[in-house]
C-alpha cells in the first residue's frame, strides 16, 4: 500500500512539475487578449468602412434622383 501511495504521489509531483509555469501562462492569456483586441479593431474598422460606403451610395442615389428631377423639370420649361 505504502508502494502504491508512493507511486501515485510521485506521478503526480510528475504531472504538477512538468506542467506550465505562472510566466508561461500569463504570457498566453496575454497573447489571446492581444489577438482578440486586434480583432475587435479590425471588425471596428471595416464596419467604418462599410458604413461609409453605404453612405455613399445613399448620397449617389439621392443625387441621381435630384438630377433626374431637374432634367424632367428643364424639359418641361423648354417646351418639351
Amino acid at each position: 500500500m505504502l508502494k502504491k501511495f508512493a507511486l501515485l504521489a510521485g506521478m503526480a509531483a510528475f504531472v504538477v512539475a512538468c506542467g506550465p509555469s505562472q510566466a508561461e501562462i500569463e504570457a498566453k492569456a496575454k497573447a489571446v487578449a492581444d489577438s482578440l483586441a486586434a480583432v475587435m479593431r479590425a471588425d471596428s474598422i471595416r464596419m467604418a468602412e462599410e458604413a461609409a460606403a453605404a453612405q455613399a451610395e445613399a448620397e449617389a442615389k439621392a443625387q441621381a434622383v435630384a438630377d433626374s428631377i431637374a432634367a424632367a423639370a428643364a424639359a418641361a420649361t423648354t417646351g418639351k
